[in-house]
């Protein structure tokens, strides 16, 4: 985490200012929590997939919260546009994506379909 004496420096107030403000923002809960951001394929996840999925319409909620549980699921939304939910996957490689696509995500109740989008490069994020 970046100093308060750091960040005041960087832009001309105060330390007691930045430290308000931060203060205020945590109170609001416009800052919800501070995170270590993970590069995963520096942990051995090679396979960054992002996972539309198309859903029986009365099944939507479950079927999210059941990928929620899936401990390689790192993200899940629900969306409109193409795709009903979508999913961040973190897997060591194709074969594991493919264990997780074939065992844990179709076999869900009123999945309908799976689209992967295997990430080549990321460009911007956190």
């Amino acid at each position: 985490r970046t100093p308060y004496t750091q960040i005041a420096k960087e832009i001309g107030l105060s330390e007691g200012a930045i430290r308000k403000r931060v203060e205020s923002l945590e109170k609001k809960g416009v800052i919800k929590k501070y995170i270590a951001i993970i590069d995963p394929k520096k942990i051995g996840y090679n396979s960054i997939t992002l996972l539309g999925l198309d859903a029986e319409p009365t099944k939507l909620f479950d079927i999210a919260n059941e990928i929620a549980k899936i401990e390689e699921a790192k993200n899940v939304y629900l969306s409109t546009g193409d795709h009903m939910i979508m999913a961040e996957i973190w897997a060591k490689d194709g074969k594991e994506l493919s264990d997780i696509l074939a065992n844990k995500i179709a076999k869900i109740d009123g999945v309908k379909r799976i689209c992967p989008a295997i990430i080549l490069e990321k460009i911007k994020g956190v």
